[in-house]
């Protein structure tokens, strides 16, 4: 049985409302199937397995998200037992964020990166998440990576994920 549309976007905002605004670590599994698995693809953390996803989440994801994280989104795609979103993860790296940035010790600096996750549907619950941000982006803006000597953005990425009217060509630019 597959969900419409309509179903597949209640599904998904209530797994999302279980995690970020309930912060309840079961629930938020119990939306998913049993043999569900969870990517963060720029740093490999999540897991597969009602036990490995509410430990995760419960140890790692849910107490680990700063108080004022925010997600801005900017499109949403749905399609049969899919769901895509883009959107900008905000947040200020104010705790340990292990799923995020492991080992990385808090900054204190405001980050705001766009990330883009693929959810697909089996039958009425969610079977898997594939999360996608860059990496560098987020390290330059915590002032843990040097964009001068690189081709990264910080923040900028964000703006011009946002507003495609802002100009294009910045890194090329950068570089003569």
């Amino acid at each position: 049985m597959s969900l419409t549309e309509t179903e597949l976007v209640r599904l998904w905002e209530l797994h999302t409302r279980l995690e970020f605004a309930t912060k309840d670590a079961a629930a938020t599994v119990a939306t998913m199937t049993s043999d569900n698995y969870v990517n963060h693809v720029p740093v490999m953390t999540g897991g597969r397995g009602r036990d490995e996803m509410i430990e995760f989440y419960g140890k790692h994801f849910i107490p680990q998200m700063p108080a004022d994280t925010t997600l801005r989104l900017l499109a949403r795609t749905v399609g049969r037992d899919r769901l895509i979103d883009e959107f900008v993860f905000s947040f200020t790296h104010d705790i340990e964020m292990a799923w995020m940035l492991p080992g990385v010790l808090p900054t204190h600096r405001k980050v705001e990166v766009p990330m883009v996750v693929v959810v697909q549907f089996q039958g009425d619950k969610i079977a898997c998440e594939r999360i996608y941000w860059d990496q560098a982006s987020v390290l330059v803006q915590l002032g843990l990576l040097d964009p001068s000597r690189l081709p990264v953005a910080g923040v900028e990425a964000a703006r011009k994920f946002e507003d495609h009217k802002l100009p294009s060509n910045e890194l090329i630019r950068r570089t003569k």
